[in-house]
């Protein structure tokens, strides 16, 4: 096995404890080993004759890989990951003395990381992206040597299984197409298969501290609110409010804007001098000039207010005399009472 292979658990381990400082990054690290595969081999002569190199040479198909990589998730299912993997030698063989050509395969490459995490300790994932290759040609009995360095495509699949939050292990299958080198004047083509293993070590972000959450239980309880009524006097067949009137109308104001639930009734009076149905309407009048005085002033809508006339029909005192008739000439205004939910909160 050649040094070069060793050399990846040194670095490996570099890597390590370079990462190791950035502890608060969502970046990990790890090594693989396995074996590569090689196939779909095709030659091509400065000509442009092609041929199969299997028809010329015994090909040693197979041999050991191993590697290193680092990547960053940048979410729960997508990372972007890169590393370098020693991908063994092709031996091509012509007889047991002479013309044997080995090529060496190295790569560096760079691709996106899609997970789905099929449970909790198992995710699968496919790679996808590109590869800078390495292969060095090398035959001994003639002397020839060739270095080609290109770019090629790659993508691969696995499984990972996850023992801790920072550690876990994959089985993966990586394609590497169309490798190549080109000793004197012919060039050679072929894929490599990397099957193997990998030990992973992740530095995640610190899970943010959570509080608990707090739950309240809400307790509704009914609260009464009563009612509220005041009486509007006014003058011999007067329908207009005075100052003094405006400010008997305050504490109903207050309750129409507290309370936008709240109701307001207004029913107007007279005494009983005069025609029964011009009484009927001055009433009416002075009940509308109240209830128009809060809608406006107050911004009272329209369907929460009634309101109606009652004439010379329901007096409170007599008609007799003046102080009676004083009495009668009247408006009253009152909201009626209702119930709230007042909440009350407790926490568990």
């Amino acid at each position: 096995m050649s040094k070069a292979r060793f050399a990846i658990l040194p670095l490996a381990l570099l890597i390590s404890g370079a990462v190791n400082a950035a502890t608060e990054n969502p970046f990990y690290a790890g090594v693989r080993a396995g074996g590569v595969h090689y196939a779909d081999f095709d030659a091509k002569q400065a000509n442009g004759l092609h041929f199969n190199p299997s028809d010329r040479y015994d090909i040693d198909r197979d041999d050991f890989a191993a590697g290193l990589f680092m990547g960053y998730n940048v979410t729960p299912w997508f990372a972007i990951e890169g590393g370098y993997t020693w991908l063994g030698e092709v031996t091509l063989k012509q007889d047991d003395d002479h013309n044997n050509g080995k090529v060496e395969q190295q790569a560096i490459d760079l691709v996106g990381k899609f997970t789905y995490q099929a449970t909790d300790k198992l995710d699968l994932y496919t790679k996808v992206g590109g590869a800078y290759q390495f292969s060095r040609y090398h035959n001994k009995s003639t002397g020839v040597k060739d270095r080609d360095d290109s770019l090629i495509a790659t993508a691969g699949l696995g499984a990972e299984y996850h023992f801790t939050d920072n550690l876990s292990a994959r089985a993966e299958y990586q394609h590497y197409h169309n490798m190549e080198v080109k000793p004197v004047d012919t060039k050679y083509n072929w894929d490599a298969n990397y099957y193997g293993v990998s030990l992973v070590y992740g530095w995640g972000a610190p899970a943010p501290v959570v509080a608990p959450v707090v739950e309240e239980v809400v307790e509704a309880t009914t609260v009464q609110v009563e009612p509220i009524s005041v009486t509007m006097p006014f003058a011999f067949d007067s329908d207009k409010l005075t100052a003094e009137d405006e400010a008997r109308l305050e504490p109903i104001a207050q309750r129409l804007v507290n309370f936008p639930n709240a109701e307001l009734v207004v029913i107007g009076h007279t005494d009983s001098r005069g025609s029964e149905a011009y009484n009927q309407k001055l009433s009416e009048e002075r009940a509308k000039t109240v209830a128009l005085y809060l809608m406006k002033h107050f911004n009272i809508d329209a369907s929460r207010v009634k309101g109606e006339g009652r004439g010379e029909l329901d007096p409170v005192a007599s008609n007799d005399t003046a102080e009676g008739r004083a009495q009668n000439r009247r408006v009253d205004v009152t909201t009626p009472g209702f119930e709230i939910e007042s909440e009350a909160a407790a926490a568990q």
